[in-house]
């Protein structure tokens, strides 16, 4: 006899992640039931939301909406007001970590490393980043996640493009200097660093295909990036995480340089977890199978159920 109230597994909803939160969200349904807990799922729809959780008599939320809506705090909120306890971040973390300016502000003030960057807002003239950063750069989203409307641009006659299609996504656009080397992630799961993952592609850079469509992305762990490194990553990405006021789990992406300095590029407050994703390979690699990495999840915001 399980200790929980009804589980609520949110997933789906409006974002262009919506894909993948489906994916992600039937995979945790599955385990959480395999586990013989009472959980339903609900592809969320915002309008009637309240009304859903109302129909699902749950009690407690497991949130893996991807994107917009799900993981920029709105959702949070909804859910607060509700008083029904949910998985991850809390409203203020889970809107910084989907404000990647606003971030790495945050992260310079504490002294954190973070990549050089401009903010670039619609209707702006774009001042002469090519000068600013040289080539190659990145054009991003400032809002959004999976690497939707994300550029590498490696010179001036792809930048039109590369801005449209950040753009199209998001009013803030953020521009980068682009660090070579190799990205790294690090998995965060009640206040434990997982083993970080090193990410290889032969595409320009880890873009939506390379994450959740191609089979040739490598994955390496252990990192090869050496113990001393290793345990960095895992101290920035506590720190990182922390500074945000991030709760339960999450995943800190790196850049790492020639020379082995790393820099943070980005909070995942609702990591992926599907077949492809990071949080699952690292949680493996310490002996800790699905089934177990989503009731470990879950279990954390177990502690915020109110009884009687």
């Amino acid at each position: 006899m399980s200790d929980l109230p009804r589980i609520a597994v949110l997933y789906g909803g409006p974002s262009g992640e919506r894909e993948v939160s489906l994916s992600s969200g039937q995979a945790v349904l599955q385990a959480l039931q395999g586990l013989g807990l009472n959980a339903v799922g609900i592809d969320i729809q915002p309008a009637i939301l309240q009304q859903q959780l109302a129909d699902s008599q749950a009690g407690i939320v497991f949130n893996i909406c991807h994107g917009a809506v799900g993981e920029d705090g709105l959702l949070q909120a909804c859910l607060e007001m509700l008083n029904i306890p949910y998985t991850g971040s809390g409203v203020l973390a889970s809107a910084l970590a989907m404000d990647k300016w606003r971030c790495k502000q945050l992260w310079r003030a504490a002294g954190l490393p973070v990549t050089d960057g401009i903010l670039l807002r619609r209707g702006e003239n774009a001042p002469d980043i090519g000068a600013r950063f040289g080539w190659p750069l990145y054009i991003k989203p400032n809002h959004g996640g999976s690497s939707l409307g994300v550029s590498k641009v490696s010179g001036p006659e792809e930048l039109d493009t590369a801005l449209q299609s950040a753009f199209a996504i998001a009013d803030e656009v953020l521009c980068e200097g682009a660090v070579i080397g190799h990205e790294a992630t690090v998995g965060i799961l009640d206040d434990r660093a997982l083993p970080p993952i090193v990410i290889e592609t032969p595409r320009a850079f880890y873009d939506y295909t390379a994450k959740y469509l191609a089979d040739d992305t490598r994955y390496l762990l252990p990192s090869g990036l050496g113990a001393t490194l290793d345990q960095q990553l895992q101290a920035v990405a506590l720190k990182a995480f922390a500074e945000l006021d991030g709760r339960d789990w999450g995943r800190v992406d790196f850049m790492i340089g020639a020379e082995g300095q790393a820099y943070l590029l980005e909070v995942n407050s609702v990591p992926g977890m599907t077949s492809h994703s990071l949080v699952p390979m690292a949680a493996k690699a310490i002996g800790m199978d699905f089934p177990e990495l989503c009731n470990a999840i879950l279990r954390t915001a177990q502690r915020r159920v109110k009884h009687g």
